[in-house]
């Protein structure tokens, strides 16, 4: 009788193992059925569901959070760019892609960037292409750059550095926060005081044969003030003797290696870029892609975005898809240049030579303006 009961409760006790162990077993697969449902949906749905759009994008608190959902849109609104090169093969179709990228890469930071200092600056010279440099960089989705010139290392910098950063555009960690402010190159204090601000700052200084740099800034001038002296009267103390009026700023912002050498003392040379205003004009593609290699980026702007006008005499962009026209300066750039007496010319060829020449040994090219 006891041997009965005692194998009576054997089988009982496995049974219940039995049928324990199976439930046990068919609620871990349930429970990992759910989980995985539910990770891929998550996965799905991770910009929507993790990433909302909010107000308060920039805020210190959301900040590790935004940068991931901005990565991962960086990274769609690339995939998409290549995918549309790789199904359109037209040669003229490369500016209305950049453009496309362009777009939204400043979508994507205007929603999740920062409104960071400036990496790099181009801080000279009047009447160099300084505007033509900014607006043909601006294109690369790297790039995001302040379209009006702040002034603020020379005639802003007692409003601070929270006044400057202000003013600059939003932008990703990956790409460069860029302002132009031609007179920076000749304001003594400008060097030491962007120094102060980042001794890694990249500064991009546009220069072209002073004689015919002094030539555009007077005729600039001319033009708001149709009343001004003559050239030569303003270039010359003593004509009949070839004195030359260095106190005169058409003048001296030409005298490069004056301005190089104030600029030396807080800089490297491999910090400075110097793009021939020349050049820019007969192969802009050749200077942005050495633009795009100081700069770290990559050569995205070719000479497919480029073509000749021939009435302004100047290359312009050519005309992206979302755009009626092409992109050209402004009609104040490449205005025709007030006539100067040869003999004028000479003489100012003459004064500026030894300035040239040590400038072109300092940086280490001959921009051939003798």
């Amino acid at each position: 009788m006891a041997h009965r009961f005692l194998s009576t409760t054997n089988r009982f006790r496995a049974r219940f193992a039995f049928i324990f162990t199976v439930s046990l077993s068919c609620s871990y697969l349930c429970y990992s059925i759910i989980f995985c449902r539910g990770t891929i949906m998550t996965n799905q749905g991770y910009e929507g569901k993790r990433c909302p759009p909010s107000k308060n994008a920039g805020g210190k608190k959301l900040l590790g959070k935004l940068d991931n959902c901005a990565s991962l849109e960086v990274r769609s609104a690339l995939d998409a760019s290549a995918a549309q090169r790789g199904s359109n093969k037209s040669p003229d179709s490369s500016g209305s892609h950049l453009a496309d990228m362009k777009l939204r890469n400043t979508s994507v930071a205007q929603k999740y960037g920062n409104k960071k200092l400036p990496n790099a600056l181009i801080v000279g010279v009047k009447k160099g292409g300084t505007r033509a440099v900014l607006e043909f960089i601006r294109i690369h989705p790297d790039v995001r750059a302040l379209g009006t010139e702040p002034h603020f290392f020379d005639r802003n910098y007692d409003r601070g550095l929270d006044w400057y950063r202000g003013l600059m555009p939003r932008t990703l960690d990956s790409q460069i926060t860029l302002e132009k402010t031609p007179s920076y190159f000749v304001t003594r204090e400008a060097p030491r005081r962007i120094a102060t601000m980042s001794h890694e700052t990249k500064l991009i200084v546009v220069v072209r044969n002073p004689v015919t740099r002094a030539i555009s800034d007077y005729t600039q001038t001319l033009s708001k003030k149709p009343d001004i002296p003559t050239f030569e009267e303003l270039a010359f103390k003593n004509r009949s003797l070839g004195l030359v009026d260095s106190s005169w700023n058409a003048i001296r912002i030409g005298m490069y290696i004056l301005h190089l050498e104030n600029w030396l003392q807080y800089f490297r040379p491999s910090q400075m870029h110097f793009v021939s205003g020349e050049r820019l004009i007969t192969d802009p593609a050749g200077e942005m892609e050495r633009v795009q290699d100081f700069l770290g980026l990559k050569r995205i702007i070719t000479d497919k975005h480029f073509y000749f006008n021939r009435t302004k005499g100047f290359p312009c962009l050519k005309k992206p898809e979302s755009s009626s026209q092409p992109r050209c300066l402004g009609k104040s750039k490449g205005r025709t240049h007030v006539q100067i007496d040869q003999e004028v010319i000479e003489q100012l060829q003459e004064f500026y030579r030894p300035f040239n020449i040590k400038f072109y040994e300092t940086v280490g090219h001959d921009f051939k303006w003798d």
